[in-house]
């Protein structure tokens, strides 16, 4: 089985993306996985710092490897929004195929020192396993929106440049790069989520040379995501699209058999509603 590395070269030689979609339990797991192999794609499961303490750090690792084991499938796993070296360091003696070290929030000079500590530490674990780093805050929450949090990266003048991506990568020696370009973590509850700077996504991945990657991908128009994958994005994180499926259906399953008390059976709809959601954006994605 080709190792994440590989799989993300491969999809920027065919100027695809892959789907990356974050997990609370088993039942979203089972369902991201189910699409992946109907569609035949490789596909990443996120688990943030949130959820891989509701879950376990070793305990989603040992989920992941089983399904890649059973089936001998391109299923990958990312340690997500990492914001401590402890915590990164944790994902990594796990077997996670990626960190992500979320300083973005910090000054700037803080950021590039944090995350060079955090690469370090890793490569000295295994050198193989992907670290990213993100520019500029743009949000923390994976969830419904009334308002643009406060802090957030949307004006022109605070969103990443291709000088600061390059100073980036060539001081802390990440091999992916999440960028602030317009999107946002969560979705907006009665409108659509900004528009992507789809000019600056190109500049900045000339300028940093590394593979990009599109957070908070819930909401982003269809559009938006073609052109950005067009021109250098190879992997979009969806998150709130998954748990607003995973709580519609599990109301619906709720609200059929009220003598029903088997969680697997109740939980039938959120799987069900998680696949459809996955299928539409992995399509998207890989170009099919």
């Amino acid at each position: 089985m080709q190792s994440l590395r590989e799989t993300i070269k491969n999809g920027g030689e065919k100027k695809v993306a892959l789907g990356h979609f974050n997990i609370s339990d088993s039942v979203a797991l089972q369902a991201i996985f189910d699409a992946a192999r109907e569609l035949g794609l490789p596909v990443i499961i996120g688990a943030s710092e949130g959820e891989r303490s509701f879950l376990g750090t070793t305990q989603v690792a040992a989920m992941v490897e089983g399904l890649r084991k059973a089936y001998d499938y391109p299923i990958y796993l990312n340690a997500d929004h990492t914001h401590s070296l402890e915590s990164a360091v944790a994902a990594a003696r796990a077997g996670y195929d990626a960190v992500l070290f979320d300083a973005g929030k910090l000054a700037w000079g803080d950021n590039l020192a944090k995350t060079a500590e955090v690469v370090k530490a890793i490569r000295e674990i295994n050198p193989e396993i992907i670290v990213e780093g993100e520019i500029g805050y743009i949000g923390g929450s994976s969830k419904v929106l009334e308002a643009v949090p406060e802090g957030a990266a949307v004006k022109p003048e605070d969103l990443t440049t291709p000088q600061q991506a390059r100073e980036f990568v060539e001081t802390t020696g990440v091999d992916l790069l999440a960028p602030a370009v317009g999107n946002l973590h969560g979705m907006f509850k009665n409108a659509a989520n900004p528009r992507l700077d789809i000019g600056r996504i190109r500049a900045i991945g000339e300028s940093a040379g590394v593979p990009l990657v599109l957070h908070g991908g819930s909401g982003i128009v269809d559009d938006d995501f073609r052109s950005a994958i067009s021109v250098g994005i190879r992997i979009v994180h969806i998150n709130t699209e998954i748990r607003l499926a995973w709580r519609r259906g599990m109301e619906s399953g709720l609200a059929g058999d009220k003598n029903e008390v088997a969680p697997y059976k109740i939980a039938e709809s959120a799987l069900a509603d998680i696949k459809e959601v996955v299928l539409s954006r992995l399509r998207l994605f890989g170009g099919i």
